[in-house]
């Protein structure tokens, strides 16, 4: 961790003296600056030509949120859904349109399972066919590449109640039969795939601790639970998405790739966690949440097995993979996604790891402090980026990285209000973009960057009540009206050529703490 820090105040000193002079010239030759969403955040028309339930209609109906958070933070509970949410579904055209004035190089999008596949399996559904093929070729018509998310959480319905969706093995048969659609019916278009989405965080927030879909988990890691076993679930359902990964890449390497000349990886969740004291212990702790967090996914991509302080304190209750396993999982990536979000801190906690029945957490052996500040303004510091790109480069053989989300999410006070001044977003995406810069720099082999999100979208913790979007939508107006920020005239300047902004000194002096 020290050295860590030492060559991030190392890099530091290595900026421009004009930090203005900054601008997307300086990244590499093809570089890929984009804005992205994803099916059920963004989509609406949940009900509408075929579409059927996936466990997140089934979620947000049950009235699963974060609200009491939100209540206790003093903002108005929240009852939204993604049955309309911005409504892209049916105003598509609207949005490429947006991004091809922003100057948007790529949209980062998924594909919903159940609106291409209604059932899980079998018979695809043509209305969804149309319009995943209506979107592709309009953002090809307008110049900006489509990076596509096969699976971004929305898993069929139908499936969850057959066999306990990511529990079950016959999860994988059926993921690469939707995968196998998905690079026939676009292949030929798409040139950016990405298996699944944040399997590092859909395991523990939807079988740990169980506040996503399919809301399992047991006492005392989980309340209010269907069900479920927090000890060992979040790592079953891990190693079938792991496999399942693993045998999509196969397929598309073994049939696709030739003759449609794409690229295939997998998106993690990049949360980086810092120690809560200058402790030895809460070093350790860090260092061991790391492991557990990033290393659970990256470990087997590229060693073909899991941690080994995985192994030693999960024991019997880790899944094998067996040698045939390995060697189909390692290696199965063109590059790796990283969704990369504010940092997290780390504190030692025996006691936890001594309880009779342990979750995720427990094993790491540490309490775990997100840095939750949600009020306006609040911009977290960028160099924890910096850090997980270095550890990438270390540990891991410095893999080719896409940062497909990061973004400043606020909650205003009044959520319906049409507000354009964001300008604490606009310096929070400069801020990152000097880090990236530097990091580039020092070796880190980082091929793209995508703010999320292109629009306001339903977001899977606060509903509507916080906003991500370079571009705002009106969720009051039948239309969906959609406006311009600050945030997106600034990206839009920074891609056409412009200049960043002299960084704030604010995050330097974090850095050097």
């Amino acid at each position: 961790m020290a050295l860590l820090l030492l060559f991030f105040i190392l890099l530091l000193s290595a900026l421009p003296r004009d930090a203005a002079a900054l601008t997307r010239r300086d990244f590499p030759g093809g570089f890929i600056f984009g804005a992205g969403t994803s099916a059920y955040q963004v989509e609406g028309a949940a009900a509408e030509d075929g579409r059927k339930p996936s466990i997140w209609d089934t979620f947000t109906h049950q009235g699963s949120n974060i609200r009491n958070v939100l209540v206790k933070a003093g903002y108005s509970p929240d009852k939204s859904t993604g049955d309309v949410a911005a409504d892209q579904y049916h105003h598509y055209k609207d949005d490429v349109k947006l991004m091809h004035e922003m100057g948007l190089d790529a949209y980062r999008f998924s594909i919903a399972w159940p609106r291409l596949i209604p059932d899980g399996r079998g018979k695809i559904n043509p209305k969804g066919l149309e319009y995943y093929n209506n979107l592709i070729d309009e953002l090809i018509l307008h110049g900006i590449q489509p990076h596509v998310t096969i699976y971004h959480y929305d898993f069929p319905q139908s499936l969850q109640d057959e066999y306990n969706g990511l529990l079950s093995p016959r999860f994988i048969d059926d993921y690469t039969a939707y995968a196998n659609t998905c690079f026939k019916s676009f292949g030929d278009r798409v040139k950016h795939w990405v298996t699944v989405n944040e399997p590092n965080i859909e395991t523990i927030s939807g079988f740990d601790d169980g506040t996503l879909p399919p809301r399992r988990c047991s006492y005392p890691f989980g309340v209010n639970c269907t069900g479920g076993n927090s000890s060992t679930e979040p790592y079953i359902a891990a190693h079938h998405l792991l496999l399942a990964h693993a045998s999509a890449v196969s397929l598309y390497r073994d049939t696709y790739k030739v003759t449609q000349k794409g690229h295939i990886g997998i998106t993690l969740l990049g949360l980086w966690y810092e120690p809560a004291t200058n402790t030895s212990q809460d070093a350790a702790a860090a260092t061991r949440m790391n492991d557990f967090h990033i290393g659970w996914f990256m470990y087997p991509l590229v060693y073909g097995d899991y941690p080994p302080v995985m192994r030693s304190r999960v024991g019997a209750r880790m899944p094998r993979l067996t040698v045939e396993q390995s060697k189909k999982v390692s290696g199965s990536f063109d590059f790796i996604g990283f969704n990369h979000y504010p940092d997290n801190r780390a504190r030692a906690d025996k006691s936890a790891f001594n309880l009779k029945q342990r979750d995720y957490y427990a094993d790491a052996a540490v309490t775990v402090d997100p840095i939750t500040d949600i009020q306006e303004g609040y911009v977290e510091p960028p160099c924890a980026l910096g850090k997980l790109l270095e550890h990438l480069k270390l540990k891991y053989g410095n893999p080719p990285v896409m940062i497909y989300e990061n973004g400043y999410g606020d909650i205003p006070k009044t959520p319906s209000k049409i507000d354009y001044d964001d300008d604490y977003r606009s310096e929070f995406l400069q801020n990152y973009l000097e880090v990236l810069y530097l990091s580039i720099r020092n070796g880190s082999d980082v091929r793209g960057y995508f703010v999320w999100s292109f629009l306001d979208v339903f977001e899977v913790l606060y509903g509507n009540v916080r906003r991500f979007g370079l571009c705002g939508v009106d969720m009051n107006s039948e239309r969906r009206t959609r406006y311009a920020r600050n945030s997106a005239r600034w990206y839009s300047g920074f891609l056409k050529g412009g200049e960043l902004r002299p960084v704030s000194p604010s995050w330097k002096a974090y850095a050097a703490a």
